[in-house]
């Protein structure tokens, strides 16, 4: 079996590398364009059993040489831009990647016979619910450019489904946390910040919720989907634990015995959405999957992992 996997030095990329590579009987080529949250240090324990290639996915002539030297039986694309801040500072690298580059995938994917493509998505999607879950079956309500973005380019995976009948599979994901996240996103900016005794900027009132899912359970999800997923259907990936924003950051300042002080409220982002809930009995139901790391638990060790790997990343 041989299989691309994009964006495989980013955070959840990587871990699925790392656990697929754990299969037997898999050749993995890995593409990545290490942009600022992508680095070969998320690969180190698996280096030696992936062909790694330094390419952005919206470099086609480049994807068509990989695909040709490879004949992929399966793609995998986690390649993305996904820090909403940034898609709201500035729109159009997401539109290049997340869509165009998508894009390019699929076109090579069709064009060189691939038996399998697996779109990584997000909860964001379905936009913000006031109470109730999304399921896979919903419509699409998006407030940010990157949620714009990922939803254009389901829409793209769906349209080759249907025209051109390659074989897709979907998945959308709650929010990850974890070792090797680059710290933009909440749980290890907040983190990088309490580390370094600085505030703790929390958007508005802090009572936004979000869902959280340790990133080892995320991988082992995508990868049931991957090789037992009905081709054709999108599935939701989600752990069932939430939190205020602001029940974060104080459980952060509990673990690492900082000052409470430091948790400051400042002005909301622009098109910040309230609750993200997606119901994942879709995969449990059918495919069996369940997480095995609770919040708790793993809170506290991705809270160790950055306190031990400091130097990367503060």
């Amino acid at each position: 079996m041989k299989i691309l996997i994009t964006g495989g030095a980013g955070f959840i990329g990587s871990e699925f590398v790392t656990q697929i590579s754990e299969q037997n009987n898999t050749e993995i080529t890995v593409v990545d364009s290490l942009t600022y949250a992508g680095s070969m240090e998320n690969l180190a324990t698996v280096s030696n059993n992936i062909d790694f290639h330094e390419l952005d996915i919206r470099n086609k002539s480049g994807l068509q040489k990989v695909f040709k030297d490879n004949q992929f039986d399966w793609v995998v694309n986690f390649a993305a831009e996904s820090h909403v801040d940034n898609s709201i500072s500035s729109a159009s690298i997401f539109l290049e990647t997340n869509i165009y580059g998508t894009l390019n995938l699929l076109e090579l994917s069709r064009d060189y016979g691939v038996e399998k493509f697996l779109q990584v998505s997000t909860d964001e999607v379905y936009g913000s619910l006031m109470e109730g879950f999304a399921k896979e079956e919903d419509r699409f309500k998006t407030s940010s450019p990157y949620s714009a973005s990922k939803a254009s380019a389901e829409h793209f995976v769906q349209a080759f489904q249907e025209t051109f009948k390659l074989p897709t599979l979907i998945v959308r994901c709650s929010n990850n946390y974890g070792p090797r996240q680059y710290p933009e996103k909440l749980i290890p900016f907040f983190i990088k910040k309490l580390i370094a005794n600085e505030p703790v900027p929390v958007y508005g009132n802090g009572k936004n919720i979000r869902e959280w899912m340790h990133v080892s359970d995320c991988a082992r999800g995508i990868l049931q989907v991957l090789q037992r997923g009905i081709l054709g259907e999108a599935y939701n990936i989600s752990s069932g634990e939430f939190k205020e924003n602001k029940e974060i950051a104080y459980t952060l300042v509990d673990i690492l015995g900082k000052d409470p002080k430091l948790v400051e409220f400042v002005s909301d982002r622009k098109g910040h959405d309230f609750r993200y809930a997606i119901d994942s009995s879709k995969i449990r139901d059918y495919l069996g999957w369940r997480p095995e790391i609770n919040l708790e638990t793993g809170l506290a060790s991705t809270v160790e992992w950055y306190v031990s790997n400091s130097s990367r990343f503060i």
